[in-house]
């Protein structure tokens, strides 16, 4: 199993199964509903490559932090921002559910471990790789060699992050924020009353659970800088050899444009669900690589409907025992950098109702081999429009077909009479 690494521009191997295999992905910042990227970036992604890797007989465990202390939730709910993070993250639970997939082995939050935060800011004060100014504590870039290298920039032309006159260096970041007049949520720690920076969470989140060190670090390529560089520096600054691998998958996009809450383009998850439902969704995003954008639009989402409609076909039919070697060329793809294209490829030329069934299972789509039968109304109406057919009444035989309809059912005409097929 090969994986693209951000951090070596390059390819590189799992160890052989078991592992066992770590696996850390950024969740969402919970201050309102997610939206579809998201869903793809922090549940869809990492939930498909941790019950492909189980296929392949690694001992996994995967860990999908929620971040609910955050300037977005304060900004989003002055005076209330707990309440709406306690909301928000019912909303993401809730939403994500209905894709399907199962739930990471572990969804900590940053709440629950802002202890554990403040004790590894006290271990970089101590170690000189951090400093206290006026209440809120920062991280000294100068003191790490190694920063830049994630994304690519070099260490003297780094971008200023959280501008503050008080800071040594422009390009120090936050570990510890003093606690403003307008956020409700604080906590104590040696440096006075406040809250952690939004970076530190996840370097203490993924030692808590995985330890020091571990295989996958993922998340969308929108972290790559500042937040996953900022973790790197953190966590090696204090000789935690972290992250061996890091996955950043290509950004959703809508009309052209990324795919964003703060830009007012977002479609929310919900919403995405109601009108395509799960198994669409998740075609939809087998069709794209992870590593590369991918348009949601209503040309790509209808061609993914029609990709399900195909693979339920296979199964309303006899099945057709593959060729020796096929699961290996479905399963070559995936190894090869996760290739879910290549892969999909591949299962659209099976008629193997087992060898179907066991890949669309790697993807939570094992339900588009489930057989509806129609109630016995419905096939009552589709013997008379057969009847009425036989007779030539074709007036009435559209008229039986609107019934069917509308009690949400297809009927097509086969060599064997009809077929009735759920609308979807």
């Amino acid at each position: 199993m090969r994986l693209h690494d951000t951090f070596t521009r390059s390819q590189v191997d799992l160890p052989p199964p078991p592992g066992p295999i770590g696996i850390y992905w950024c969740g969402p910042t919970v201050y309102q509903r997610i939206h579809v990227g998201n869903a793809y970036a922090v549940t869809v992604l990492p939930l498909w490559l941790k019950r492909w890797l189980g296929e392949l007989g690694y001992e996994t465990t995967l860990v999908v932090n929620i971040t609910d202390i955050n300037d977005k939730i304060y900004d989003a709910a002055p005076g209330a921002s707990a309440r709406l993070a306690t909301d928000a993250t019912r909303w993401y639970i809730e939403d994500t559910d209905r894709l399907g997939l199962g739930r990471p082995d572990v969804e900590p939050t940053a709440v629950a471990t802002v202890p554990d935060q403040i004790e590894m800011i006290r271990e970089l004060v101590e170690r000189g790789f951090a400093y206290e100014s006026d209440g809120d504590v920062y991280f000294r870039v100068a003191q790490f060699p190694e920063y830049g290298r994630l994304s690519g920039q070099r260490p003297d032309q780094v971008e200023e992050q959280e501008p503050n006159p008080r800071k040594e260096d422009p390009r120090d970041f936050a570990l510890w924020k003093a606690n403003k007049p307008d956020e409700d949520t604080w906590w104590e720690s040696p440096w006075g009353k406040g809250r952690p920076g939004w970076h530190i969470e996840c370097s203490v989140m993924s030692e808590k659970y995985l330890g020091p060190q571990f295989e996958i670090h993922g998340g969308g390529l929108d972290l790559v800088f500042p937040h996953h560089e900022n973790e790197i520096a953190q966590s090696r600054a204090l000789d935690r050899p972290f992250a061996r691998i890091w996955m950043h998958n290509g950004m959703l996009r809508f009309a052209g444009e990324e795919m964003h809450k703060s830009s007012g383009n977002a479609v929310t998850l919900a919403d995405a669900l109601d009108r395509w439902g799960r198994e669409t969704l998740l075609l939809f995003f087998l069709t794209g690589h992870w590593r590369k954008p991918l348009d949601y639009t209503d040309a790509t989402l209808t061609a993914a409907a029609a990709r399900a409609e195909r693979i339920r076909d296979v199964f309303r039919r006899p099945s057709e025992q593959a060729a020796a070697g096929e699961w290996e060329a479905f399963a070559d793809g995936l190894e090869d950098d996760f290739n879910t294209p290549r892969a999909l490829a591949v299962m659209h030329e099976w008629r193997d109702h087992d060898l179907l069934r066991r890949a669309l299972r790697v993807f939570g789509l094992d339900s588009l081999a489930e057989h509806a039968v129609a109630p016995d109304e419905v096939v009552a109406l589709a013997e008379a429009r057969l009847e009425a057919r036989g007779r030539r009444d074709f007036g009435e035989a559209d008229r039986l077909r609107d019934a069917i309809t509308e009690a949400g059912w297809d009927v097509r005409d086969a060599a064997e009479g009809y077929e009735l097929v759920p609308r979807r």
